[in-house]
């Protein structure tokens, strides 16, 4: 096992291999809903018809509803967003509470049950405006 032991500010150790700079300086994801592995690049998920970053559960739900999937309410007050196709369906969307802790397995997930309108992409290089 090669790499650098990192310690949180609550003592508990990880192991980075392969560490980057930017590794060791990011602290929070760059973009809401990328949490990532230090290190690893943040992805983001696209709506393939509008061709639009996906950046809220607001935006998210709304083009799961155009899709044919509906909110599942758990009574049991989990702390997982569910989507489900139909209660004769098998077929079950699982996401975390936030949207911030939504990662790329995550987003892959969307993308297997959706395969012609999400795709999940690296984010452009800068999201700032064109300097003038």
């Amino acid at each position: 096992m090669s790499g650098v032991w990192i310690f949180d500010k609550k003592g508990v150790a990880r192991l980075v291999t392969n560490p980057t700079r930017e590794s060791f300086e990011q602290k929070e994801p760059p973009y809401p809903g990328t949490a990532t592995a230090p290190g690893a690049r943040p992805r983001v998920l696209v709506y393939l018809p509008a061709n639009k970053v996906i950046r809220s559960y607001a935006e998210l739900e709304q083009r799961l509803a155009e899709l044919g999937w509906t909110r599942y309410h758990n009574p049991n007050g989990s702390d997982l967003l569910q989507f489900h196709r139909s209660d004769d369906s098998a077929h079950l969307i699982s996401l975390p509470s936030s949207f911030n802790n939504l990662k790329s397995i995550h987003m892959y997930d969307l993308v297997v049950k959706n395969r012609s309108f999400f795709e999940v992409r690296e984010p452009p290089a800068c999201d700032s405006p064109d300097p003038q």
